[in-house]
């Protein structure tokens, strides 16, 4: 999962498992439209190819900027998210980031279209990292289109950990293999603003530098998860010439906008093996593709 380098914990909150437990099965629903600005944006901001007529097919994953949360100026926490509790469950750890998810298509979202997106708490789990205390929120999210028309399926798995100290690392992970196919990726502080802005994200450590380095402890900012995963798949996408049926993912460590980062793909049964690494570096995030949309 995602963490800062050389870091071990200096938060020693308790994580109340009994209540958190109240938030599973807790839903929401929220629907927008998915305009053609709206699809012109995502284009221009990850360089894909999108027909932004009413009634074209959308690019993947772009659900993911579709009716996020938008929580009023004094209702956000330091870091730039709302504050806890709602919908998500109050976990008492300062840090949230996207450990993973899962996606399975059932049909291309159109342009012009309502997207409506049901979301549901579905289990929470506390582990003990190396860097203290994780609490792992898992929801899922359908996706319908106009006339209820089934979109896609997605899990969410987030993680909430403790704040950090620096210290020394051990056993850093090896280096990152190269794949058959690669893609070269320079993360700048314009395409993490603009991205951030597609999804209303105000988390700091995305496009606040001052912020990121000297209350978060990071060397840069921070690559977004969603983002990082979006890329991914549609390179896979691009490699195979249609979009995947299903696309998982996992985040094993952070990427940064201080160095240009590949994404890498090779072969993998019936799929593709995906994954992400700046160069020398571990793998930042790992994830497979494959099958087709019905």
């Amino acid at each position: 999962m995602p963490t800062p380098v050389n870091t071990t914990p200096v938060n020693t909150t308790p994580v109340d498992l009994s209540l958190l437990g109240g938030w599973i099965g807790r839903s929401e629903t929220a629907t927008e439209t998915l305009t053609p600005e709206l699809a012109r944006r995502f284009a221009a901001t990850l360089g894909c190819r999108c027909d932004p007529a009413p009634g074209a097919a959308a690019p993947l994953l772009i659900h993911l900027c579709i009716a996020p949360p938008a929580a009023a100026m004094d209702e956000l926490g330091r870091d730039g998210h709302p504050a806890k509790g709602g919908f998500l469950p109050p976990v008492p750890l300062p840090r949230r980031m996207w450990a993973g998810g899962a996606f399975r298509f059932h049909d291309a979202p159109r342009i012009g279209e309502d997207l409506t997106r049901r979301s549901t708490v579905t289990d929470i789990t506390l582990k003990q990292g190396r860097t203290g205390p994780l609490c792992f929120v898992t929801v899922e999210h359908d996706i319908t289109g106009g006339d209820a028309r089934p979109l896609l399926t997605e899990r969410q798995d987030i993680v909430y950990r403790g704040e950090a100290a620096d210290t020394a690392v051990k056993d850093a992970p090896p280096p990152a293999p190269a794949g058959a196919r690669q893609r070269r990726i320079t993360p700048t502080p314009t395409l993490l603003f603009r991205y951030s802005a597609l999804t209303f994200n105000g988390h700091r450590i995305h496009y606040d530098a001052p912020y990121a380095r000297q209350v978060e402890g990071y060397p840069g900012l921070v690559v977004h998860g969603p983002m990082l995963a979006t890329l991914l798949c549609h390179f896979a996408a691009e490699i195979n010439g249609q979009p995947p049926g299903a696309f998982r993912f996992r985040s094993l460590s952070t990427l940064f906008d201080d160095a240009a980062f590949t994404l890498h793909a090779t072969p993998d049964g019936d799929g593709l093996r995906l994954w992400a690494a700046r160069d020398g570096g571990p793998v930042a995030m790992e994830a497979w593709a494959g099958g087709s949309t019905p």
